[in-house]
């Protein structure tokens, strides 16, 4: 989910949106239940890095921005933050358990429902409103922080690691550079495009 130039002209709700459907392409090839369990494994964890960099970017840029911009702000962020809550610590089990178990189909039912769910919200509700009430200018500005953020963020689910700024802008980036060693070492793919190499 990180373009180099995905921003060009793009609002954070452009970059998001695309987020959302990359996810649910992935959602959608877990779900058919096809091919070996360590593809599954791999899509699997590419899927669980890019939920975790999309919900550390919205934590980190678009979250604050509603609280300060919309008068419900602070019930949505933290009613999305609490959405995200609950999708990591699924997600912190996934990662652990073989895609031959039934609980792998278990858990990510689970997750991809949740996930569903809050796209819906975001797109019906959130995202329209942030339009609406913060300038374009600004709006293409987070799309930028939001794409940088990507790239140094954790990869894995991190649930008991703070939330809410300023602490979790202080600590992702260590977490994220811990993950990516992790990754780099153990050869997980974090991105589609990673996942396709490995498949070449």
């Amino acid at each position: 989910m990180t373009n180099p130039s995905a921003t060009s002209g793009q609002d954070v709700v452009d970059v998001l949106t695309a987020d959302h459907r990359e996810v649910e392409a992935l959602f959608v090839q877990l779900e058919s239940r096809q091919g070996t369990p360590e593809h599954r494994r791999q899509l699997a964890d590419v899927m669980i890095a890019e939920l975790v960099r999309h919900a550390v970017a919205e934590e980190m840029h678009v979250y604050p921005t509603a609280r300060k911009a919309l008068p419900d702000g602070d019930q949505i962020a933290e009613h999305e933050i609490s959405e995200h809550a609950d999708a990591e610590r699924t997600m912190k089990e996934l990662e652990s358990v073989d895609p031959s178990d039934p609980r792998f189909d278990e858990l990510l039912a689970h997750l991809t429902s949740t996930i569903r769910h809050h796209v819906k919200d975001e797109e019906s509700d959130l995202f329209p409103r942030l339009r609406a009430a913060v300038a374009g200018e600004e709006m293409v500005e987070l799309a930028e922080k939001v794409e940088a953020t990507k790239k140094t963020a954790p990869t894995r689910p991190h649930p008991a690691a703070p939330d809410r700024p300023p602490a979790n802008r202080l600590l992702n980036p260590g977490a994220g550079l811990v993950d990516r060693m992790r990754d780099a070492l153990s050869g997980r793919a974090t991105s589609v495009a990673e996942l396709g190499e490995k498949q070449r």
